[in-house]
């Protein structure tokens, strides 16, 4: 397929330049925002612009009405496996590049990745994404291979339902054998759009100095069969700003192409890694990451958002209202860190530093404790409901018929299988207040009669 430069730098540094805080033109956006009307890159420039606390306010009261109209009170947890960091790039960012010698290096045997399931599994956890560096170690082949260990490997009533991918773009061919292997989402981040940076950061003589081949692999992925794609950018090696808009303009190409946006945005922020040695002007203040996490909420209302174990506790805390919808946690980033018992980071077996250390249960009890609902859901997938056929059911809202019910009977289950004495009670008192809120009788008798199964020992009911 043809390569296509879908980011117009001129017009995106020109609305930064010229866009200034405008209220009435602020409510206007917002308006069609909550309205569920994806925005275009002039609107989403107009709420990048807002500097005036009053406005920030309302911007950000918008992102979590919009949040919760379309997600409810959900967060979908997951934990990321690292299975190899042998890498033939050199990103001048990253802790696992080819040229830092300290870096510990390994790939999982299989044996390993087996017992690494096992203890996920152990935890509770049911919905895994799986990383690797770029290297011929790590073809489609062995990726497919990986994905399949993943759902074979079972212990007591644990099970892994759901593997995403983030991996090196593939050709299309690629995409095609790793999706014969009933992958979710495969995610390949841009790290930067802004094509000077994206060059001083990632060697011309690499495979990932090649800007065009990363920006279309979400492209070959919908060629490939993946309807689920993840789109992503490190935030600060450029300005915070023109990397929303980057990203923006990604998940418009993709609807316009493709018929169906990302169904994942990330946007980590950079952070301490082995031999991380950079001068980085554009870090992202706190404000600033709750500004573009608000704002990307707005811009892409039917886009999932994840934030990850990069941030801390206390910045999860405060930015997850404002539109995350999946966090990972009791994260583990070295090379088989899941069963190491010597305790604590290690950054030179690590990618970067993670900024939240809590174990699952202790997550899991925090989400009750707001008044959220951590969900383990992975039906949508298993029934078909992805891509195009996803928004049929979420444009119109009717994807909550399925959601709340679904992260209550996943829930039910981590209860019982693997949740604290404190964390069940919690979790119960929660599950009855959110069966209270199901306005349809019969529905609500039916999330009630499958809850009881699942205290009975019936597991992986869904709706």
């Amino acid at each position: 397929m043809m390569e296509k430069d879908f980011i117009n730098d001129s017009l995106i540094e020109e609305l930064l330049h010229n866009t200034k805080e405008d209220a009435a033109r602020v409510r206007e956006v917002l308006a069609k925002s909550l309205a569920k009307q994806p925005l275009d890159l002039e609107e989403t420039a107009v709420l990048l612009a807002i500097k005036s606390d009053d406005l920030k306010e309302e911007l950000f009261n918008a992102a979590r009405e919009l949040k919760r109209s379309v997600y409810g009170n959900r967060i979908v947890l997951f934990a990321p496996l690292y299975i190899g960091n042998y890498c033939i790039n050199d990103c001048k960012y990253c802790g696992f590049r080819k040229s830092l010698t300290t870096t510990v290096r390994k790939t999982l045997s299989d044996s390993e990745l087996k017992e690494e399931l096992i203890k996920l599994e152990s935890l509770g956890h049911k919905r895994l994404i799986l990383v690797y560096g770029e290297s011929p170690l790590y073809s489609p082949e062995f990726i497919a291979h990986t994905v399949r260990m993943c759902y074979d490997t079972k212990f007591g009533n644990g099970e892994i339902r759901r593997v995403n991918i983030n991996a090196a773009p593939l050709d299309v061919e690629g995409y095609r054998t790793v999706k014969s292997a009933g992958i979710g989402t495969f995610q390949v981040f841009q790290e930067t759009y802004h094509k000077p940076t994206y060059a001083a950061m990632h060697p011309a003589s690499t495979r990932k100095g090649d800007y065009l081949w990363r920006l279309n692999a979400m492209d070959r992925a919908f060629e490939g069969g993946i309807d689920d794609m993840g789109i992503g950018a490190l935030f600060g090696l450029y300005d915070w700003r023109f990397e929303v808009l980057g990203l923006v303009s990604h998940a418009i190409h993709l609807k316009q192409t493709c018929g169906v946006g990302p169904h994942t945005i990330s946007f980590p922020r950079i952070q301490p890694a082995n031999g991380l040695d950079l001068e980085l002007p554009y870090r992202v203040s706190d404000d600033d990451f709750k500004h573009l996490v608000a704002v990307l909420r707005l811009a892409v209302p039917y886009t999932g958002l994840i934030m990850t174990a990069r941030e801390s506790e206390a910045i999860r805390s405060d930015v997850m209202e404002f539109g995350v919808s999946q966090i990972d946690a009791g994260t583990k980033l070295e090379i088989g860190g899941y069963t190491d018992n010597e305790g604590g980071q290690q950054l030179k077996r690590e990618q970067f530093q993670v900024g939240d250390t809590r174990d699952l249960d202790s997550v899991i009890h925090w989400l009750l404790k707001n008044d959220y609902i951590p969900s383990f859901c992975t039906s949508c997938y298993r029934m078909g409901r992805t891509g195009e056929h996803f928004m049929e059911y979420a444009i119109p809202g009717f994807i909550c018929n399925f959601c709340t019910p679904n992260a209550l009977l996943t829930l039910a289950e981590y209860l019982e299988d693997y949740g604290s004495v404190s964390t069940k009670e919690t979790g119960y008192s929660l599950i009855d207040r959110e069966l209270a809120k199901i306005p349809d009788e019969r529905k609500r008798e039916l999330v009630e009669k499958r809850l009881a199964l699942v205290k009975e020992g019936r597991r992986d009911l869904h709706f």
